[in-house]
């Protein structure tokens, strides 16, 4: 059940957040994106073959291409998500070399249809905030929820943000799972199991 004061203040969070992000300069999204790609491989060790989901980024959002270049480069497996409607789980496909992105939706690109669905191990998740909890705020449409809902095993959830998209606090539904990691230009910071 869905709390509705906690909705409220989600929303307003999100406007906040998006604002602030919005304010950084095209150059600073830039700089911090190559800066938050070296924390992620010196802070996130990943085991050889696993499956790391990551994400297109749209409008402002951290740019994760230069880890999923690197990732690519390295053989490591990586899927993207598709949003294949309102109310439905993403569908994660796996983005083998060479193999053309096309759209899909919100301004995103993904493999094509027939490309193999994977479950991962790792999941990069762009996000509007985070708490020093580790509770991410989405952008409130529940797709990365439903998906985690669905998935046979519960991957490490790494959030990817730049410093300025850190709250004081996020109410936490009891849907919310929050992420295990935030990587942003400044470092990584690891969440404990317990909080």
């Amino acid at each position: 059940m869905i709390d509705d004061d906690i909705e409220r203040a989600k929303a307003a969070l999100r406007v906040k957040a998006h604002d602030l992000r919005a304010a950084l300069s095209h150059s600073a999204r830039e700089e911090a994106s190559k800066a938050a790609c070296l924390h992620f491989f010196e802070g996130v060790p990943l085991a050889e073959g696993e499956v790391v989901a990551a994400y297109w980024p749209i409008r402002d959002e951290m740019d994760c291409q230069p880890i999923l270049v690197r990732l690519m480069d390295s053989g490591q497996p990586v899927c993207l998500p598709v949003v294949i409607g309102d109310g439905a789980p993403l569908e994660l496909r796996l983005w083998e070399e060479g193999a053309p992105l096309y759209p899909a939706g919100f301004g995103t690109l993904a493999p094509e249809d027939l490309a193999p669905k994977a479950e991962p191990d790792v999941i990069l998740i762009p996000l509007l905030g985070f708490d020093d909890r580790g509770t991410r705020l989405g952008y409130g449409g529940g797709y990365y929820d439903r998906t985690l809902a669905q998935l046979a095993k519960r991957p490490r959830l790494v959030g990817l943000a730049f410093a300025a998209q850190q709250v004081d606090l996020i109410p936490r539904d009891a849907h919310d799972i929050p992420l295990d990691v935030v990587v942003t230009e400044n470092g990584v910071t690891h969440f404990g199991a317990a909080q």
